[in-house]
């Protein structure tokens, strides 16, 4: 890993965390995002080589306000080490999106702003926005939308070649996919909200979808069922049981399991976004 501590005129005092897939994917915008933080803050630029040296840099931040360079995966991967070590409500995070398409879907739903230059700016003169976060029985959180069944996730360039291994292997493996006109798969889970009933094993499901509100310190629970209808609730926990499950949170898919609770914790971590007029 290298760093470098280039002089600038702000008062911010930065860490700025390079994930390696972004300086692969668009190294432009990489040195774009660098000078502008360079000139207007005090920036420490770290490069870690791969997820055990990005983990080390963000340990050692000290006062520095962390900045993370990269995609979804990279955001996540900061948030979650920062609730592991108990930090998380301490810290403020922001996130300059680089990567596919695909890999940046929740930093926009957040409000991260498009383009390197535009966010850099925002890690600058941007608001601190305090947002609610999902975590489960395991410790893992979730910073936007839960589904269940995990749905697959979206074509794009690995990440490693262990990645590609896997998706060739589960090329051979997979059975072909149902014609339109044929069944949908259903699911047989017990959904509860805040101690509440929802749905029982009885009553087949073709899926679930749990969102945090963003800064409501609630949830918004959606259950569809075979039979057409649509379910939904707020609530501040909500536990799914039922036969062996995988579920998807945020980018990634986890599971099997049989019982998972997630519980809202309202304003948990600090997301710097463009501030809001008015």
């Amino acid at each position: 890993m290298s760093a470098a501590e280039p002089p600038g005129d702000g008062d911010h005092q930065l860490l700025v965390l390079i994930d390696p897939l972004a300086r692969r994917y668009d190294g432009e915008s990489v040195r774009i995002a660098k000078d502008v933080l360079s000139a207007g803050s005090h920036a420490k630029i770290c490069l870690p080589d791969g997820p055990d040296e990005f983990a080390r840099a963000l340990s050692r931040r000290g006062a520095r306000r962390p900045v993370v360079v990269g995609d979804d995966h990279a955001l996540l991967r900061a948030v979650s080490q920062l609730h592991r070590e108990r930090e998380l409500s301490e810290s403020t995070l922001s996130l300059i999106p680089v990567g596919a398409a695909h890999s940046l879907e929740l930093a926009h739903a957040l409000g991260v702003p498009r383009g390197a230059v535009a966010a850099a700016r925002t890690v600058l003169d941007g608001a601190v926005r305090r947002l609610d976060l999902l975590v489960d029985d395991s410790d893992g959180v979730v910073l936007g939308e839960l589904r269940i069944p995990a749905a697959s996730p979206p074509a794009g360039p690995p990440h490693t070649i262990w990645d590609t291994c896997r998706t060739l292997v589960a090329a051979l493996v997979r059975p072909a996919p149902p014609s339109p006109s044929g069944p949908s798969r259903t699911h047989r889970l017990r959904v509860e909200a805040d101690g509440v009933l929802l749905n029982d094993l009885d009553r087949p499901v073709e899926g679930v979808s749990v969102t945090a509100q963003g800064d409501g310190g609630l949830a918004d629970v959606v259950i569809r069922t075979t039979s057409g209808e649509t379910l939904t609730a707020e609530a501040k926990a909500v536990t799914v049981a039922g036969p062996d499950f995988r579920y998807r949170a945020d980018i990634q898919v986890a599971g099997p399991v049989r019982t998972r609770t997630w519980t809202v914790r309202a304003g948990a971590w600090g997301l710097i976004l463009p501030p809001v007029d008015g």
